[in-house]
C-alpha cells in the first residue's frame, strides 16, 4: 500500500541511486530545486503534500528510470523490475549476461577526425575497449566523459554506452557531433526538417539549436557507468 512516507522514500532512494541530492534529482528534471526537498513534503497547515505524477514522470524521464523500477524502490513493495532491453534484446530473467568488449574512446579524441564513419560509427585505429556486462545486439561503443558540462547526469570519467543504430526520438539523451569537431551530449527536444533543438543536460550550460547541415551524426544514450 502507498503512503505518503513510502513514495517520498522512493524518490529519496531514487536520488541516491544516481549520486544525487533531493534538489540534484529535482534540478535534472526541470523542476525547481526545492520541489522534493523535506521541508516541502509538508504543507504550512501540517498536512502531507505529495508528489504530483507529472513530477515523478519528470524524474523518471531524467534518470531514464522505468515505473517498475521506482515501484520497486518503495519500502516494504513486492514489485521486481523486470529485465531491460539492452542493445536490441531482452536477456534471460535475471540471469547474468555475458560482458561484451566495447570500443572505448574519451570525448576530447572523438571530435578529432577519424575515429568514426559517416554513421557514426567506430573506424580507424587509436580505440580502446572495455567491458559492457551485456549481450551481444546492436553495434555500439562507449565513451568517456571529462569535464563538467554534463552535471549532474553524467560526471567527469563516468562511461557512457552510446548506439548509433537505435531509434532518436524527443525526450531521448544524444551524443551529437558537429562537421566542425564539436562533441556533446544533449537531450533531444526537437528535430525537424530544418534543424535540431538540443536541451542542456547541465542547467549550466545554454541550450543549442543546430541546423541538419552543422550535424554530422546523432547517436542515443543508452547506458551510462553511474
Amino acid at each position: 500500500m502507498l503512503s505518503h512516507e513510502s513514495v517520498w522514500a522512493a524518490i529519496d532512494a531514487l536520488a541516491a541511486k544516481h549520486r544525487l541530492t533531493a534538489s540534484g534529482l529535482a534540478r535534472a528534471a526541470g523542476l525547481d530545486p526545492t520541489s522534493f526537498n523535506k521541508s516541502k513534503r509538508i504543507t504550512g497547515s501540517g498536512r502531507p503534500r505529495w508528489p504530483s505524477t507529472e513530477s515523478i514522470a519528470k524524474a523518471l524521464r531524467a534518470t531514464g528510470t522505468e515505473l517498475d523500477e521506482f515501484m520497486a524502490l518503495i519500502p516494504g513493495s513486492a514489485v521486481r523490475p523486470r529485465a531491460r532491453r539492452v542493445l536490441g534484446r531482452m536477456p534471460a530473467a535475471y540471469a547474468q549476461p555475458r560482458p561484451l568488449q566495447v570500443p572505448l574512446i574519451g570525448f576530447a579524441q572523438a571530435g578529432v577526425g577519424g575515429f568514426f564513419d559517416d554513421g557514426g560509427f567506430p573506424a580507424g585505429q587509436g580505440w580502446d575497449e572495455i567491458r559492457f556486462p551485456a549481450p551481444g545486439g546492436d553495434a555500439v561503443y562507449a565513451l568517456e566523459v571529462s569535464g563538467d558540462s554534463m552535471l549532474p547526469l553524467y560526471r567527469n570519467g563516468d562511461v557512457i554506452i552510446v548506439a548509433p543504430g537505435a531509434n532518436v526520438r524527443a525526450g531521448d539523451r544524444v551524443v551529437v557531433k558537429t562537421r566542425a569537431g564539436e562533441v556533446m551530449a544533449k537531450v533531444l527536444a526537437r528535430r525537424s526538417t530544418r534543424q535540431v533543438e538540443l536541451r542542456s543536460i547541465n542547467p549550466e550550460h545554454g541550450d543549442r539549436v543546430l541546423r541538419n547541415e552543422e550535424i554530422e551524426w546523432i547517436a542515443r544514450i543508452i547506458w551510462a557507468s553511474q
